[in-house]
């Protein structure tokens, strides 16, 4: 019984000293992370924007978008930068796409993923994104491969999952961007 005890004792300090070292380290590590994942962010937002500059926050309510931002050209507002929800391969994923006030995409670019390296991670490439730029407006955002190109559908091969994530994220982005119209 004491040998029993005195094991248990050990295996206890053992744990408490770990949690108490993964606790030290998560303090340290925490704030770094945190800032490298809002620099990435920005980042994102100036690369969708393209050159037109990230204007203030947009309220929105909706499940599709977790942010919305105004682009503006000088001081003239001309469409969205949102934060996208999409669902991939891999499980969730993250998009940040800027839009005109009539739905046209101007561009995109998938930042938070888990998707198949080689495959669904070519979405990650900014030619990825070129197959659905300048559509949404009066062409409408592919919905499934068939609507793409030879060339286009050969690239999304592998990674119909990933591709159906994106896409449906970027047609509710550009549903959103028209719904919401003008600036607000």
């Amino acid at each position: 019984m004491k040998e029993i005890m005195r094991t248990g004792i050990i295996l206890f300090l053992i744990c408490a000293v770990s949690a108490g070292l993964c606790g030290i380290v998560n303090s340290v590590t925490a704030p770094v992370i945190a800032e490298n994942l809002l620099r990435e962010r920005e980042a994102a937002l100036a690369v969708a924007a393209g050159e037109y500059t990230v204007g203030e926050e947009v309220a929105i309510d909706t499940a599709d978008a977790n942010v919305a931002y105004t682009i503006m050209d000088g001081d003239e507002a001309v469409g969205y930068v949102f934060e996208l929800n999409a669902s991939g391969y891999g499980g969730a994923m993250n998009i940040i796409a800027s839009y005109y006030f009539d739905g046209e995409l101007i561009n995109a670019e998938l930042t938070t993923n888990s998707e198949t390296p080689g495959l669904g991670k070519r979405a990650e490439e900014p030619s990825y994104m070129d197959m659905f730029r300048g559509l949404g407006a009066s062409s409408p955002l592919p919905a499934s491969s068939a609507d793409l190109s030879s060339d286009d559908a050969a690239a999304v091969s592998g990674a119909t999952v990933t591709f159906t994530g994106v896409s449906t994220a970027l047609r509710n982005g550009s549903e959103l961007a028209k719904s919401l119209g003008g600036a607000k």
